[in-house]
């Protein structure tokens, strides 16, 4: 019913992407495979709700309706096995801001906030920004994937932590973390009065075989102590609208994000973005699940390649996400290095790994959420590239 093989053209859109790729690599003219989104055009429904509400010409102040909640609310218990409660659900206009919000409604001038690299960059400017310090429990490289270091995670807590942020799934290693995880994870936060920030905004790009598990749907004194933030941006390739959700449980905790973000005049969001997420949420399964099964055949020919074609590139068993961590080490390039080779010598730009915190050297992230014949062109491209050196 979709064809997610036919792409539109995104240049001249004020596209990130594509129209800032000059700026961002030196060259217009480089396969753009570094932001977290997708080339695929917004799935009709929503374009259609969207069209439906510009076609009333007033776009003034306005609420979320309930048939926002309720399709936010039946889309976790179908999908997620998670019973949200209406007044858990509180508006963000992104999960950075919320992350962000949490941090300055959580914390103080001094505290200390964990979080797991190599991790999504902008976890460190939500900590550094507002003056809190930074500590770092690195993910453990093993042969059977990559890990939490809960150990090092105990060790690392001290009476000025207040709050770890995780990333579940994980962005950009591609785990998606299980239930023995995620409790022993809870337990140690649990323990010494650590709030949880749960970014869970990649849990509908779980791919077949594996699950994705809301920590706070694990027990009521894990909810009470987490805050998980979602969206439909990701699902639905919708960042541009700025609506997200924060699900809090815990009354106090509540009350204290929504003061914050009152505070910042930012909870009004806009008449879009809630109309698009409605309809996301109400009208989007059957897409989904095709999104899904042709992403994972874009990780399945790019893993296929590299084993075949390039094997001094290594990726990380993807579990979740569009994004691919692949492992580049075997060139001994410097970070720096490696994004130059890509750039100049593949013509492929991405994300460099050590931008990703420690744990990250050598690595690069690869959006896969094009066209199957874009990928296999970013590839042929390094594939050829890499034979020079060889």
């Amino acid at each position: 019913m979709w064809n997610f093989d036919k792409t539109l053209n995104r240049e001249g859109t004020n596209c990130i992407k594509y129209d800032l790729r000059e700026d961002t690599f030196g060259r217009k003219d480089v396969i753009p495979m570094w932001v977290a989104d997708m080339d695929y055009n917004t799935p009709d429904f929503i374009v259609n709700a969207l069209q439906d509400r510009l076609n009333h010409p007033i776009y003034g102040y306005t609420s979320r309706s309930k048939e926002y909640y309720t399709s936010i609310i039946e889309w976790h218990l179908k999908r997620h096995n998670w019973k949200l409660e209406r007044e858990w659900i509180s508006f963000s206009p992104g999960v950075v801001p919320a992350l962000n919000i949490c941090t300055l409604a959580f914390t103080s001038p001094g505290d200390s906030i964990i979080v797991q690299p190599p991790v999504y960059f902008p976890f460190f400017s939500a900590v550094e920004s507002h003056g809190r310090k930074l500590i770092y429990n690195q993910l453990k490289e093993t042969p059977d994937g990559w890990n939490m270091d809960l150990d090092s995670l105990e060790s690392a807590i001290t009476d000025s932590t207040r709050i770890i942020i995780i990333s579940n799934p994980h962005n950009p290693v591609g785990r998606t973390w299980t239930e023995p995880e995620l409790r022993k994870l809870a337990e140690i936060c649990l323990r010494n009065k650590i709030l949880i920030l749960s970014d869970e905004i990649h849990c509908d790009l779980v791919l077949p075989g594996y699950q994705h598990v809301p920590l706070a749907n694990l027990s009521e004194d894990i909810a009470a102590s987490t805050i998980t933030c979602l969206a439909p941006s990701k699902t639905f390739n919708l960042a541009g609208l700025s609506t997200s959700s924060v699900i809090i449980s815990n009354p106090e905790l509540r009350k204290s994000f929504k003061r914050t973000l009152e505070n910042l005049h930012i909870g009004n969001g806009n008449i879009f973005g809630a109309i698009a997420s409605t309809a996301a949420y109400s009208m989007g399964h059957e897409w989904v699940d095709a999104l899904i099964d042709y992403i994972d055949g874009n990780i399945e020919f790019t893993e296929e390649y590299c084993t075949k074609m390039i094997p001094e590139i290594v990726p990380s068993r993807t579990e979740a996400t569009y994004m691919m961590w692949l492992d580049c080490r075997k060139f001994g390039m410097s970070g720096k290095e490696l994004k130059d080779f890509f750039v100049k010598n593949a013509g492929v730009g991405m994300n460099e790994g050590s931008s990703f915190g420690p744990g990250g050297e050598g690595f690069m992230r690869m959006n896969v959420a094009t066209s199957r014949s874009l990928v296999a062109k970013a590839m042929e491209q390094i594939e050829k590239a890499i034979s020079t050196i060889r």
